[in-house]
């Protein structure tokens, strides 16, 4: 059977004595970094159309809070929904944050929570604040999908596609590179939508929308995804065949659309 070769990339970028610099970490600081600089660049032209959401000052600061946000909340997402029979009984590790383990579930939590803290302590406009930082949001997406390639890890399911590959975690079987596919799909694809839908003053002037469009779109994109990936080994199929990825992406389809149809029934929100 013909396959693409699987690019061997070493995990670690620069090591230097006992420190190391993973893709993995580099892909989070240059998500969040890239995020923050296209969230500024967003505010300036959203409040020249007549949209203002927040000054320079308040992105550097959320900067932070979304930091913390993503890294709390994507661990103990993963403790949670992922292992928690095997931190249950070694609760030290799952400070281990260095050994991998993050959810994006866990992560978008804690995100959601950064803001609504962030904005009442700011006096921002909730929602117009959160469909901003969503905008952001698949910058990261692509970005770590990348990283779980490059470690090799996250692999597809057995496969005789023209571009299976043999990745060096996932046994001799051929298999789907669905981590490229959720690059794509969750990071390219999103990206652009959300890119397309807050250039409408239509749409930004009803906060809430845009936020509602990425948590369906993302909800969708990853249960079309996991039909593509191999589920997790400790916990494997769940209900009706469905992963664990699938069944935590159901509840962001349905407040994704309950967002748009609460956007939608309220008045448009002027400066």
């Amino acid at each position: 059977m013909f396959v693409i070769p699987y690019p061997a990339i070493d995990p670690v970028l620069v090591s230097i004595g006992p420190f190391a610099v993973r893709w993995y970490a580099l892909a989070y600081i240059v998500a969040l970094l890239l995020g923050w600089r296209y969230c500024n660049g967003l505010a300036r032209r959203w409040e020249a159309r007549g949209t203002p959401v927040a000054g320079p000052r308040e992105f550097d600061d959320f900067l932070v809070w979304a930091t913390i946000g993503v890294v709390l909340g994507g661990r103990i997402g993963y403790v949670l929904f992922y292992n928690f029979a095997y931190y249950l009984h070694n609760p030290a590790q799952a400070l281990e944050v260095w050994h991998g383990g993050m959810s994006f579930h866990g992560g978008a939590g804690g995100v959601c929570v950064a803001i609504v803290l962030f904005c009442r302590r700011r006096h921002l406009l909730l929602l117009r604040f959160a469909d901003l930082i969503a905008c952001a949001v698949p910058i990261g997406l692509f970005l770590g999908r990348i990283a779980n390639f490059i470690n090799g890890e996250l692999w597809g399911r057995p496969t005789d596609v023209a571009w299976a590959m043999v990745f060096p975690t996932g046994g001799p079987v051929p298999r789907h590179p669905s981590q490229l596919y959720e690059a794509a799909l969750e990071g390219l694809v999103l990206f652009l939508i959300l890119f397309f839908a807050q250039r409408s003053d239509r749409v930004r002037a009803r906060p809430g929308t845009i936020t509602g469009v990425f948590l369906v779109g993302y909800g969708a994109f990853r249960i079309f995804a996991e039909f593509f990936r191999e589920p997790d080994q400790q916990l494997g199929f769940l209900w009706g065949g469905a992963t664990m990825g699938q069944i935590l992406s159901v509840p962001l389809v349905i407040a994704g659309l309950f967002l748009v149809w609460y956007a939608r029934r309220r008045q448009p929100v002027s400066a």
